[in-house]
Order: structure tokens, then sequence, then C-alpha cells
């Protein structure tokens, strides 16, 4: 099975950037789609954005849409999630996840079956 490690997360004012990368291991990043989560502090975590095997198809929450860019490199076994624009109410520990589903319910996460440990992204202002 994959395995999935997050990397990137850190401290940011508000306003500024911050890159996400999801490494795989085990298996081809390829056979997976990928999808980012993120978990505010005291709250359920909740979708950010998802991207298809090829990278053809990609999926913003409404929150991070036209601020947050999902992409990826199937030939460096990476996905990566490019946030711009963040506000305070991005702070969360971030996730990236796999699904062994060719076309999975995107937002749900319960559409992915392998989870990273997940990184923190603290936006202050």
């Amino acid at each position: 099975q994959v395995q999935l490690v997050e990397s990137g997360g850190g401290y940011v004012q508000t306003g500024g950037s911050l890159g996400l990368a999801c490494f795989a291991s085990g298996r081809a990043l390829s056979e997976y789609p990928i999808g980012w989560f993120r978990r505010p502090p005291g709250k359920k975590r909740e979708f950010v954005s998802a991207i298809s095997k090829s990278g053809m198809t990609t999926v913003y929450a409404d929150s991070v849409k036209g601020r947050f860019i999902i992409s990826r490199n199937n030939a460096n076994n990476t996905a990566y999630l490019q946030m711009n624009d963040l506000r305070s109410e991005d702070t969360a520990v971030y996730y990236c996840a796999a699904s062994g589903v060719h076309i999975p319910e995107w937002e749900s996460e319960y559409g992915y079956h392998w989870w990273g440990q997940g990184t923190q992204v603290t936006v202050s202002s």
C-alpha cells in the first residue's frame, strides 16, 4: 500500500503564501487520486482540494477557490498544494490522502483510504 508524508507546513503572516508537498512511497503516486484536507483547531476535518490521477481534474472547496492550487508530479511521486493569500481561518493541520477508487467522492474523507500524518499551518496577523 502507499505511504504518504506531508511537508512544507509552518508559520506565515496573513496574506502570505506557503507550499505543501505530499510524497508517496511504497506504490506509485500515479495510481491514486489525491485529496488535501485540513482540521482547524477545535473543528472537524474538512475538504480542501483534490486532483485526479492524471491531473486533468481538480476540485476545490469554495473557501479556497482562487487562492489555492493543487498539482501533482507523478514522475516525482509528489502532490502539491500551493496556498496563496492565506487567512487566519486557514490555520489547521493539513493532510494529504490517497483514494483507492478511480473517481472518488472528492469532498468526502470516506472516499480516501490512505492518509499522511499531517503538517501544521499557522497563519498569524
